[in-house]
């Protein structure tokens, strides 16, 4: 049975997906630290026994004896609702809707609450949204209600691999784009991959997390779907 699952992404990104441009993302794997040893395994030393679409999930080797299993962000078939940067920006009390704006751009939605009932009784809903979220103020991703999501996703593809693994191809899913003087040179669109994963990197984690430590990665390969009924 499917899962409904929040999903993170910036405004950039955002774009990218109502552009039609992205259908895939990645995510760091952080591994736990090994029972044995106590210490975080090394990309370099990981290898994965088990990686299978309908695996609910993946299991690790640490060579050259240590195994363990990590559950993936998400799985085949879920549905994933985007939580991006959002506003409360209009409230109608009597008519019990709200008016949500997004940084991204695109098309505003008006929610419905208590199925448009303007008893006071049945309100409830309305009133505790209303309260905590209406204002002029942009409200970052993480904290975007389901009610508010205007995007859904279905996945496609759950898989872990080395962050390098990247092909031109998998770039332009993660929604790069080049001009056209660059659409036969693929490396440049690898290296517009690289630079765009290390500018979300603290510059701390570099030398684990990134393009050049090539860490291992969730690559999670979706399609646009519409709200699931609830």
């Amino acid at each position: 049975m499917s899962r409904v699952l929040p999903i993170l992404f910036n405004t950039e990104m955002v774009k990218a997906i109502l552009d039609e441009r992205k259908t895939a993302t990645r995510r760091l794997i952080k591994f736990p630290e090994n029972n044995f040893t106590g210490e975080v395994p090394q990309a370099d030393n990981i290898k994965v026994c088990k990686n299978t679409l309908f695996a609910k999930k993946i299991s690790f080797l640490e060579e050259p004896h240590y195994t363990f299993n990590i559950s993936p962000p998400c799985h085949l078939g879920d549905i994933l609702y985007v939580r991006e940067t959002w506003k409360c920006w209009r409230a109608h009390r009597y008519e019990a809707t709200v008016d949500i704006m997004y940084k991204a751009g695109g098309k505003d939605i008006r929610l419905q609450f208590a199925n448009g009932n303007t008893d006071l009784a049945d309100r409830h809903d309305y009133d505790q949204f209303a309260y905590k979220w209406h204002g002029q103020k942009w409200h970052p991703s993480i904290h975007m209600p389901k009610e508010a999501a205007r995007i859904w996703l279905k996945a496609t593809d759950v898989r872990a691999e080395r962050l390098q693994e990247m092909t031109a191809s998998e770039s332009i899913k993660e929604g790069i784009r080049l001009p056209k003087q660059y659409d036969t040179k693929e490396r440049a669109y690898i290296l517009k991959f690289a630079d765009l994963w290390d500018s979300v990197i603290k510059k701390s984690d570099m030398d684990i997390y990134g393009w050049e430590a090539n860490p291992w990665v969730w690559v999670i390969e979706f399609e646009r779907c519409e709200k699931p009924e609830p």
